[in-house]
C-alpha cells in the first residue's frame, strides 16, 4: 500500500525524555543575556526531538510530503538565560484531532529546576502544496499513535 510506513519503536513503551540546549554566546547579548526570539528556536528543536521521540521524525515527514505548518505561539518568559546555561525543555502534546495538534512547553534551567518560561505552538498537518491532511484516513497508523501520547 502507497501510504503505509514504518513506525520508529512501534512495539515498544515509549517515555518522552526533555531536550536539553546550552546557550550559545551568538545567541545573548552585550550583557550574555539570551535574546528572547531564541527560545522559538529552541522549541522548534525541542519539537522535532519529540516527534522523533513519537515516532515520526521531520525527516521521515518531509519524505511523505508533509508538513506541520504552525498555525498559533504564545510564551509567558519568567526568567532570562545566560551564557552557557543549560536549558531543559519539556514537550507535551496538548491536543490532537487527526488535523491539527498543539503542543506545550516548559523550559527550565537544568542545575537549579528554575523556570524560564512556558509556552504553547498550534500545528496543522499539510502536503507541501499546502492541501490539509486528515491523519486519520491517510496514516491510520500514525495517527494512532498521537493518540496514544496525548
Amino acid at each position: 500500500m502507497a501510504n503505509e510506513i514504518q513506525v520508529k519503536g512501534e512495539t515498544e513503551e515509549r517515555q518522552i525524555v526533555p531536550y536539553c540546549h546550552r546557550a550559545k554566546y551568538h545567541e545573548t547579548d552585550g550583557q550574555r543575556i539570551v535574546h528572547h526570539s531564541n527560545y522559538l528556536k529552541w522549541m522548534e528543536d525541542a519539537r522535532m526531538d519529540l516527534m522523533e521521540q513519537l515516532g515520526l521524525g521531520y525527516k521521515q515527514m518531509e519524505e511523505m510530503e508533509v508538513i506541520m505548518k504552525e498555525l498559533s505561539v504564545s510564551v509567558e518568559y519568567r526568567n532570562e538565560v545566560v551564557f552557557n546555561q543549560k536549558v531543559m525543555i519539556e514537550t507535551k502534546l496538548l491536543s490532537y484531532d487527526g488535523t491539527q495538534m498543539e503542543i506545550a512547553y516548559h523550559l527550565y534551567d537544568k542545575e537549579t529546576g528554575d523556570d524560564i518560561a512556558v509556552a504553547k505552538t498550534k500545528h496543522c498537518f499539510q502536503y507541501k502544496s499546502g492541501l490539509p491532511i486528515s491523519m486519520k484516513r491517510i496514516y491510520p497508523e500514525l495517527d494512532t499513535k498521537f493518540f496514544q501520547f496525548k
